[in-house]
């Protein structure tokens, strides 16, 4: 039993876990080499991962896709630690509208300008973006905005994650408290005076038991008698 409340836990944490990595914003240092839109057909899979059509557009399964490709510095540990070389990365761009995730993103034709317009400077940009870069299955990630900085050694601090994982730590911390005062009080009550109702029970079971043996008894001859 413990064994399998642990799977089910460890199954909820990476399924929690994997669900706001691709939610949450990110944030890439990049160099926007070019942009492009191309025709997208979306399969059975790969249509979990991409956004509505534009806002004032109709969804269909088949449609223009604009596409940023840029010059991504790598880096470890989720991008926490940077490294020197960089490897090629392609975002897309769309309207997120009032869905599903809420970042109310609407503006995907001015981001393209941006973007366009930044690829003929050749410098570093921020590149704040959610989701995941899926080669096999043709999954990008959407980008959200784009800012100009210095260079690419600007660290950039991720102030919504930060406060939005203060947040929750207190939020599931002040749940658990108010879950075990109310269990203390409420809940463990009720089974203590629902163990006790059964203890009776039983107790009283046993004892209508006893007498019907005892009846019994009284039918036997008294070499047979319990």
């Amino acid at each position: 039993m413990n064994r399998l409340r642990m799977i089910f836990r460890v199954t909820v944490f990476v399924i929690v876990g994997l669900l706001l990595h691709y939610v949450l914003p990110q944030h890439d240092m990049v160099r926007i080499t070019s942009t492009e839109v191309i025709r997208t057909d979306f399969s059975g899979f790969n249509r979990f991962f991409y956004a509505q059509a534009d806002s004032g557009n109709v969804d269909q399964p088949t449609r223009d896709l604009r596409l940023i490709n840029t010059d991504k510095r790598e880096t470890f540990l989720l991008g926490f630690i940077p490294r020197d070389s960089t490897e090629v990365m392609v975002y897309r761009n769309e309207d997120t509208g009032w869905i599903w995730p809420p970042y109310f993103k609407f503006d995907s034709s001015d981001l393209q300008a941006e973007a366009a317009s930044a690829a003929k400077e050749d410098g570093w940009h921020v590149m704040t973006h959610y989701g995941w870069r899926i080669r096999w299955a043709s999954i990008y990630p959407n980008a959200i905005d784009i800012r100009p900085v210095e260079g690419p050694d600007v660290r950039v601090i991720p102030w919504f994650n930060t406060f939005f994982f203060t947040f929750l730590i207190i939020a599931i911390v002040t749940i658990r408290a108010m879950w075990r005062q109310f269990r203390e009080r409420k809940v463990d009550p009720l089974l203590d005076q629902a163990g006790d109702k059964f203890d009776e029970v039983q107790a009283g079971v046993a004892e209508r038991r006893s007498g019907v043996r005892k009846w019994m008894n009284t039918w036997r001859k008294p070499e047979n008698r319990k």
